[in-house]
This record gives C-alpha cells, structure tokens and sequence, in this order.
C-alpha cells in the first residue's frame, strides 16, 4: 500500500496520518503550554473564560457560555468566582439594560498578560533548547500550511453527513 492509496471516503493515507499526527501533537502541546500558566489558583474553566472575554472583549455571560459550549449556570459559576476575585467587571448592556456585559478588570488582563508571556515564553526556549535552526525554519514554513488550513470552512467540501438520528 503506498502513501497515495485512498480510504472509503476519498482520503489519502497520507493525509489521514498527517491529521491523526497533527491532532496528537497538538493535543500534546496544548496540554503542555496550559500547564506552563499561572493557574494554580483558578480552574481550567475560570482560565478559559478569563482567555475567552480577553479574546471577545465585552459579551454577555450566555454568548461566553455558547462560545464555550456549556450551560449559562455553568459559565455564571465560573464568572461569578472570577468577580469575587475582581478580574471581570460586570456592566449594564446600553443596547439592552436587562442584560450584563462581561469586560476583563485591570487586574484581569494583566493575569491574561502574565500567562500569555509565560506560554510564549516556554515555547520559544523549548524551541531554542530542542531544535536546530534548520528544524525551526522547517516548523516556520509548516505554519505557512496550518494558516492554509485553518482559513477555509470549517468543513470541508465531501460527502454530505447525516445531520440526525438514522431512520
């Protein structure tokens, strides 16, 4: 079988195992940049909320819950622990007095800030300390192709999926 072969649905083998390495490999380094932050005191939920309203600046607390895919009473646990530790501020919507708008306090940004620097910090001394120059000019020239990916639909063009249960 050689790398050009393709799968039932159209794939070659080759890129299946491209995207099977490259979903390992980020897994893997997503998890390690996350354990390179400051999080000790907050929860990976409080972490991504705080990265979320820093990314989306001012959102109501259920399009910060449906942009991270959980319940509103799950993301209003999450943001009222971050009130209580004065990193968010809460603010009347002006397009709308009923609802609350979500911004990141002072001291909000600068933890963002703070964890941004470190992560960035640990990849590029891992990068200095772990490869060669040759192999960071290979890995700088991949992301060229991860762009590439990451600008299209989200989907594909390929055979339709059923959307619903099977009758």
């Amino acid at each position: 079988m050689s790398v050009n072969d393709t799968n039932a649905e159209g794939v070659s083998d080759s890129a299946a195992r491209a995207a099977r390495d490259l979903r390992v490999a980020f897994s893997r380094l997503r998890r390690r940049i996350r354990e390179v932050a400051d999080t000790e005191d907050h929860t990976p939920s409080q972490v991504s909320a705080l990265t979320l309203v820093s990314k989306s600046g001012a959102a109501s607390a259920s399009a910060l819950a449906a942009a991270e895919g959980v319940r509103p009473q799950s993301m209003a646990a999450t943001l009222a622990a971050l009130d209580q530790q004065g990193l968010i501020r809460r603010s009347p919507d002006p397009e709308d007095g009923r609802r609350q708008l979500v911004t990141l306090t002072e001291a909000g940004r600068e933890r963002v800030e703070v964890n941004r620097q470190a992560r960035e910090e640990w990849l590029a001394r891992s990068l200095q300390d772990r490869c060669t120059e040759e192999e960071r000019a290979v890995l700088i020239e991949a992301m060229a192709l991860m762009e590439r990916l990451t600008a299209g639909p989200a989907r594909p063009a390929g055979p339709a999926r059923p959307t619903g249960p099977a009758t």
